[in-house]
């Protein structure tokens, strides 16, 4: 296993471990792991778009937290994406709570949709991150996954063009807080929840 990119982001990885992912959410969890081991034994590459309605919150903590998790593991050629069946902007305290997990996050493009790279170590490539519809042409067109991380996009979107398989994977809104006076704590929670499946998921994946 690399480096992850500080100390800090390394430690709340090798904390996740020692969380539960309740018995039903591991139902919930198990097509993607499924797809990702079958890709994975076939050597093929893997992409990953998840999707909400906004692109602005649960979409981008999923891909981020899952391209990291691939790194964390060492499992090769997997590329993660995000996006939404409407594109607004990252939400502000998505980033905020990315930071104090120790992701490295740099404003490259402040506007209304700012474009933001999201470093989780320092050799490798960061992640672009802003919010986009699903048919951008930043994301991929054919061979990927669309992995529904809200109960809104899954039901306004059935079909998405391109997509080689579909899996449900939803997440409650932080946004139910953004007027909260502990509204970070909250959007932590979500963030921590997103991470600790997804490391389950990745940490699931077999050499055979």
């Amino acid at each position: 296993m690399l480096l992850i990119m500080n100390s800090k982001l390394n430690l709340y990885i090798s904390n996740l471990a020692n969380l539960d992912v309740p018995e039903d959410r591991k139902l919930v969890l198990q097509p993607l792991i499924a797809y990702l081991q079958k890709e994975f034994n076939t050597n093929h590459s893997i992409r990953l778009n998840f999707i909400c309605t906004h692109n602005s919150r649960r979409s981008h903590l999923a891909q981020i937290w899952a391209q990291t998790m691939a790194f964390h593991f060492g499992i090769e050629n997997v590329s993660c994406y995000s996006s939404g069946t409407e594109a607004t902007a990252i939400y502000p305290k998505v980033i905020e709570t990315l930071q104090a997990v120790g992701f490295e996050i740099l404003n490259l493009q402040a506007a209304t949709n700012s474009v933001y790279a999201i470093k989780f170590d320092a050799n490798e490539a960061p992640i672009i991150g802003f919010s986009k519809t699903i048919d951008s042409p930043f994301n991929p067109q054919s061979q990927f996954a669309a992995i529904m991380t809200c109960t809104q996009a899954d039901l306004g979107c059935p079909f998405v063009a391109g997509a080689s398989v579909r899996i449900s994977l939803p997440f409650e809104d932080p946004k139910a807080f953004d007027h909260s006076p502990d509204v970070l704590v909250h959007y932590e929670a979500r963030s921590r929840q997103i991470a600790t499946e997804l490391f389950y998921v990745f940490s699931h994946l077999k050499n055979n």
